[in-house]
């Protein structure tokens, strides 16, 4: 028996992939190569497909013996999302659902989903917990949460299990500089700070600079992708323990501002790195800080990567070597 992992050649996904196939799991890896990519995921068994399609979402299932499922593909850039948000429900929500019943019809029980914390929208309080209102405000965010409702609804009318990780902003890169961080169209901040550092960038965008935070620009909790694949670890076991559903927030707990990251990105490369204001962007909230508690406690987690330096060594190691070898 394996587990499928969706979404398996991407960011988060292929972390997952790694960290699996460590501990001697079966894997196989479903991905449409649309903004993953297959260096990745080395020789692991990987089956192209896309969730927007009824029939590769059958064959996948049809062609493998699954027992559970790490759910990780998603279009997750949340500016994209509030100018296209057609693209984000056919993806993000219509192709769950074709995920969720081809599970149904494979008899497949246990489903990890890596949710947002871009489902709660402004926060009313922080650090953030479990549950603290959800009042998304980009389309992206909304989608995370049409996913979680689905789920309930999954559990209660077919018993599917699953563990929702909301996950914060994910940061670095395997340490070993194997695997990292790595789109087409560079959107993230700290990938577009390395690359500003070192010179392939003229300057680095902030977007908004009034925010009510310490600088002025956004504040948001990063926390490695390492620790994040070690999430979903966790919660595979949680339910292959028989346990109920569950969610969990996946986040450091400490916010980092837009301006600090670059700041840190300066000082490990040795270069100085200019900024360009633009108007803040719709959807993005000024204070994303998560409360990991019930993870920690439940699942047994906590992050190895506390320190932000930390993490985007890590980063900066991936993309000035590695990186340059892939297409």
């Amino acid at each position: 028996m394996a587990i499928l992992v969706v979404g398996g050649a991407g960011y988060i996904g292929s972390h997952a992939v790694s960290e699996l196939r460590a501990k001697g799991q079966e894997v196989v890896v479903f991905d449409n190569l649309e903004q993953g990519n297959s260096q990745a995921i080395g020789d692991a068994p990987f089956f192209k497909g896309d969730l927007r399609k009824t029939a590769d979402v059958r064959k996948v299932f049809q062609a493998h013996a699954i027992d559970a499922v790490l759910h990780c593909a998603s279009r997750s850039l949340i500016g994209e999302s509030m100018q296209m948000p057609e693209r984000y429900y056919e993806t993000n929500v219509s192709g769950t659902l074709n995920l969720l019943t081809a599970m149904q019809t494979a008899g497949v029980k246990n489903l990890v989903f890596c949710s947002s914390g871009a489902i709660y929208g402004e926060p009313e309080r922080i650090p953030i917990e479990e549950d603290h209102p959800q009042s998304p405000i980009s389309v992206y965010g909304h989608t995370k949460q049409c996913v979680e409702k689905m789920l309930e609804w999954f559990d209660t009318i077919y018993g599917l299990k699953s563990v929702v990780l909301r996950c914060f902003n994910a940061a670095g890169a395997d340490p070993s500089g194997r695997i990292g961080e790595l789109h087409a169209q560079e959107t993230h901040l700290i990938p577009l700070a390395i690359d500003a550092a070192m010179g392939s960038r003229d300057y680095v965008p902030l977007f908004g600079t009034d925010y009510p935070t310490r600088d002025g620009s956004c504040v948001r909790d990063y926390v490695h992708v390492c620790d994040i694949a070690d999430a979903h670890m966790r919660a595979l076991d949680w339910l292959a323990a028989g346990k109920p559903s569950a969610v969990f927030n996946i986040g450091r707990g400490s916010g980092v501002s837009v301006r600090e990251i670059v700041e840190a990105v300066e000082k490990i490369s040795g270069k100085k790195i200019p900024f360009q204001a633009e108007p803040g962007r719709p959807g993005d909230p000024a204070i994303l800080i998560a409360r990991s508690q019930e993870a920690k406690q439940a699942l047994g987690w906590k992050p190895k990567f506390t320190d932000i330096t930390a993490i985007i060594e890590t980063a900066f190691k991936w993309q000035t070597g590695a990186a340059k070898t892939w297409a």
